[in-house]
């Protein structure tokens, strides 16, 4: 049993246990799995939520597998109150885990910054897994304006939009921790089929090739941007020749257009012009490179033809906010 399963409870009350997010944010569903608790599963959840600040400090204490909470452990997390916490998921039925049953999918309407979780189950029993979907958001409250941060990160708030192709990796991957593990954490488009038979390069060597793969993020904050990573770790034979980078300031409601329309009504402007990339390489471009020099919410990678990325920061600091921008009134976005 690869989860959390707990004894039959032979004492009044139920189980539950208090979560740290990996990433505080703006929560739009879980996703409770049963798989392979098919005679322990248990009959019943309920999920609640806070925004902890500071962070408590509670720790495990050892292995204690086999054994309930220590006395120590229950006195630091009554201090909580945790059994009070706003209710995203009201007790429910789950599934036992059978392949075609062990998914229990829960669709959550929160708008407010998430750190923790409590996960109750009634009375006691098992599961697998507890994947959380959502928004990462930061509290910018604590940044300064002149501070440099990677506004596009995941851990910030960043969110891939839409893309052309994700034949081998999806867009949101150049935005997660880190360098990238291998070529399945990074971005890779299937080989174009109208690249020429025989390429020709400019005098700076870029292909000249008519066509090209894009994808689209939203920042986690409003901010002028100072440099830019382009990483293309792990991609040896299979990197893009060349890439650019264009910018625009979006408000809720033109985002909301610009979903409707895939992209194609936004008046981009050119933030990094066009460049040669190399194989399993950082390529760094300070604030000499870049164009562009207003406040940004969303930008466009444009790789050509094709090829993979392992990842993409944008280095910037972030811009006061005078009217509620896009990345302040966050729709549901295909995570």
């Amino acid at each position: 049993m690869d989860g959390w399963e707990t004894r039959r409870k032979r004492i009044p009350g139920h189980d539950w246990c208090i979560i740290q997010l990996g990433v505080p944010g703006l929560i739009y569903g879980f996703d409770v799995d049963t798989s392979f608790f098919t005679g322990n599963h248990s009959p019943y959840i309920s999920i609640q939520a806070s925004c902890l600040d500071p962070m408590p400090s509670l720790t495990l204490e050892g292995d204690r597998t086999g054994m309930s909470a220590s006395e120590s452990q229950m006195a630091a997390v009554a201090k909580l109150g945790s059994e009070a916490w706003p209710e995203l998921v009201c007790v429910s039925q789950l599934q036992p885990g059978y392949s075609d049953c062990c998914h229990n999918y829960f669709k959550v309407h929160f708008n407010s910054r998430v750190t923790h979780l409590r996960l109750n189950m009634y009375p006691d029993g098992g599961m697998a897994r507890l994947r959380v979907y959502g928004i990462g958001q930061r509290d910018w409250s604590s940044i300064s304006t002149n501070e440099n941060v990677d506004l596009l990160a995941l851990t910030n708030g960043g969110v891939c939009l839409g893309y052309s192709d994700a034949h081998f990796g999806h867009p949101r991957n150049m935005i997660g921790l880190g360098r990238a593990a291998n070529m399945a954490d990074g971005w890779e488009t299937a080989r174009r089929l109208d690249r020429p038979k025989k390429l020709k390069a400019d005098r700076r060597g870029i292909l000249q090739v008519p066509g090209w793969e894009w994808a689209v993020f939203r920042l986690g904050h409003l901010g002028l941007i100072s440099s830019i990573e382009v990483d293309t770790n792990h991609f040896k034979g299979n990197f893009p020749d060349s890439c650019r980078i264009e910018a625009c300031l979006l408000s809720p409601e033109q985002e909301a257009q610009c979903f409707r329309t895939r992209w194609s009504s936004v008046k981009w402007e050119v933030l990094l012009p066009p460049q040669k990339l190399r194989s399993h390489h950082r390529h760094h471009y300070s604030q000499m490179d870049l164009t562009l020099s207003r406040p940004i919410s969303h930008i466009r990678l444009t790789i050509a033809p094709d090829g993979g990325i392992s990842r993409l920061r944008l280095w910037g600091r972030p811009t006061p906010i005078t009217e509620a921008p896009a990345n302040q009134q966050t729709p549901a976005s295909k995570l």
